[in-house]
């Protein structure tokens, strides 16, 4: 197999038939991102931009563009292209973000100026994509039946959480990303069990094949993000603190954004 029938095989054709991952391209991405966040780590560094709640706040918006924009791309609002579902789609959402930051940073510095300045940019872009939606709403076939079952479920799996940041200090320093990654996970299994969606994720397809329930989203989602956080948290304690905060926003926009795109495509009639 040549260069070309590899990349081929592996990374174009399972978007251009929806096929979703493989262990290769799945690991070739991790290894993207991973380089990605030291690279962008780096860079905010020496732009002297704090990685704090004024920057999270700031950067909402981007991350609502990748979900927004993937499930206007599933009912057919917009075209599927490569550079329209994932991962194409959010390497052009992590352009506009990173443009954007240039661009507000070369006028404004790391000034308290820069991060409203910056979110509203982002929230010029969100506001273009919820317009687009607007006016070819009739493309979507809503379907309210999913919060039946959404809520519940998710209610449970955030009681779960809640219960134990009671007990574990460790969590409980940690519960926003338990809190996200629990409601990413609800999102795949109602979609998964009630309404005939599909995995396109390597090791989530593999448990949910071992233990034949969708559930065990909850449990890959525990079993990664629980060694994950000791590392940064105990191992990693004496980082830049900058370093860690950007990982753990890193985790953030991983359980956030998919879980936003699974509610919104099932909401909104995609499939």
């Amino acid at each position: 197999m040549g260069l070309y029938e590899f990349f081929y095989e592996y990374f174009v054709l399972p978007i251009k038939e929806n096929q979703g991952y493989n262990l290769v391209n799945t690991l070739t991405y991790a290894l993207i991102l991973g380089i990605a966040v030291l690279l962008l780590y780096k860079m905010l560094k020496r732009m002297g931009i704090k990685v704090n709640e004024q920057f999270f706040q700031a950067l909402m918006p981007y991350i609502i563009l990748g979900p927004l924009m993937r499930s206007m791309t599933d009912i057919g609002i917009l075209p599927r292209t490569y550079l329209t579902v994932s991962p194409g789609g959010y390497f052009v959402i992590a352009a506009f973000a990173i443009a954007s930051l240039y661009v507000v940073w070369r006028h404004v510095g790391p000034t308290e100026m820069f991060y409203p300045i910056y979110r509203d940019f982002g929230l010029v872009l969100v506001g273009g994509l919820l317009f687009i939606l607007i006016i070819n709403i009739g493309k979507a076939s809503f379907n309210w039946e999913v919060l039946k079952y959404f809520i519940p479920f998710l209610l449970l799996a955030e009681a779960f959480i809640w219960i134990l940041t009671r007990k574990f200090e460790l969590i409980r320093d940690n519960s926003l990303l338990f809190y996200t990654h629990f409601y990413d996970a609800t999102t795949t299994f109602v979609g998964l069990q009630f309404f005939g969606f599909w995995e396109q994720h390597v090791l989530a397809r593999w448990l949910m094949n071992t233990f034949g329930t969708p559930a065990s989203m909850y449990l890959e989602k525990f079993l990664i993000l629980l060694p994950v956080v000791w590392i940064l948290d105990r191992e990693m304690k004496d980082e830049d603190p900058d370093l860690i905060n950007f990982v753990k926003l890193t985790i953030f926009i991983l359980g956030f954004g998919p879980g936003t795109r699974n509610l919104l495509i099932m909401l909104m009639g995609g499939g």
